[in-house]
């Protein structure tokens, strides 16, 4: 039986896990942590459907401008550590460049496109129903210019594919969403995307699932990984792990962990700040507040706020200004109540200069597989890459054109 050592336990690496197992391998799923308590348990709870074309970099002066200088709440830095950012920032302004972008999101729609289609294949199994809802989400707009400008990209889309949603007027969306004390101009409700009451849960529910299948879930560290005469192994809290493949699903972490063999992944590290409200109104789907750059949630644990991208690496300190502006131009459209927890939540999405995930071989060790850098996306992306890895470590035919997603496309 073919083995392998899967290092990661989010939405990443446990549906590859699953993958793995389905094609007869024999998994160990390697994490500090239970599966789905990093990245994957603090996003914005949706599945995305509509998303076909990633977000680029702004390019236009006045946008950059309002980063630099602070007045937009969509992205924040902090001028000590931007030192650290600048090569990965400049190839993410050189790839948003619309005809490359253009390219890059007709390689991008090709797997968002199957993401829905390979959830609703695990949820089933995995006997997670209750945990998804499938009634889209909506987005609410204060400025008119913002507001055309992303009616007549949601049209562009439904023309080239199909994507559906509908316009709502400041009244239908209040209407709607009867909790808003304020609902703006008006929005936009994008009809198909799903939503989670529980991100976390669900990972859970798949690692579950991956264990029933007869997978073995390891409490062990990533740092410990060596290879030896083709042997792959790994430290764990009951001793070592061998296989003869490893699977690096780290997120944020996986530049570090493929450093020491060699590998330099250049990577634009977002981090990502939650907390929860409890005892105000109630929302009945995730609402997008485009202008304070902030989406709010209902969750199993009340209202969830989740802000925009901070710059900032894995080990700094936590740095929660745009919550704070979140939650002060949340409680203009909501009630919010009382924050649940002590202190909020944060986490790093592990975002690729080209936006596109890495998906395959490592160029100079045999039996090495990289899967990172799904960006704001691991979440809704993981099962659908999670099979085109598990395919291409299996020897079968992918059943999407992998080239655009290469490991080796960083390299020199």
């Amino acid at each position: 039986m073919r083995s392998a050592i899967v290092l990661g336990s989010g939405m990443v690496g446990v549906a590859t896990a699953l993958h793995l197992r389905r094609r007869s391998w024999s998994v160990a799923l390697v994490d500090r942590k239970p599966p789905g308590q990093e990245t994957s348990y603090g996003n914005a709870v949706i599945i995305q459907s509509e998303a076909l074309r990633p977000y680029p970099m702004p390019r236009d002066w006045r946008s950059l401008q309002r980063i630099a200088t602070g007045r937009t709440n969509d992205v924040r830095y902090r001028m000590a550590t931007l030192h650290h950012h600048l090569g990965p920032l400049l190839s993410y302004w050189w790839h948003s460049a619309p005809g490359r972008h253009d390219r890059i999101s007709a390689a991008y729609a090709e797997i968002i496109s199957r993401a829905a289609r390979e959830h609703e294949d695990l949820i089933g199994e995995a006997g997670a129903g209750a945990l998804v809802r499938r009634e889209g989400f909506r987005v609410l707009y204060r400025e008119q210019s913002a507001f055309d400008a992303e009616v007549a990209a949601a049209e562009a889309l439904h023309a080239v594919h199909g994507v559906k949603f509908s316009v709502l007027t400041a009244h239908e969306l209040k209407q709607a969403e009867p909790g808003l004390i304020d609902a703006g101009l008006g929005g936009l409700h994008w009809l198909e995307p799903w939503t989670v009451s529980d991100p976390g849960g669900l990972v859970a529910a798949y690692a579950k699932l991956f264990e029933r299948s007869g997978g073995t879930i390891v409490h062990g560290d990533a740092a410990t990984l060596t290879e030896r005469n083709g042997v792959w192994s790994v430290t764990a809290r009951d001793g070592r792990i061998d296989a003869e493949a490893v699977v690096v699903a780290l997120g944020p972490w996986s530049p570090n962990a493929l450093r020491k063999f060699g590998y330099r992944i250049p990577m634009v590290r977002k981090r990502g700040y939650h907390r929860h409200y409890a005892g105000g109104s109630t929302l009945r789907l995730p609402l997008r507040d485009v202008a304070s750059g902030y989406v709010i949630a209902p969750m199993k644990n009340g209202l969830r706020i989740i802000t925009g991208a901070e710059l900032a690496m894995p080990d700094e300190k936590p740095t929660p200004v745009q919550l704070a502006r979140a939650e002060q131009a949340a409680r203009q459209i909501i009630d919010l109540g009382r924050p649940v927890e002590a202190e909020p939540w944060f986490g790093t999405r592990p975002c690729m200069p080209d936006m596109l995930p890495v998906l395959g071989p490592a160029s100079r060790h045999k039996r090495l597989w990289m899967h990172f850098g799904h960006g704001h996306q691991g979440f809704t992306l993981g099962p659908v890459t999670g099979r085109l890895l598990a395919e291409l470590m299996s020897g079968e035919t992918p059943s999407v054109d992998v080239s655009a997603y290469r490991a080796d496309r960083f390299e020199g």
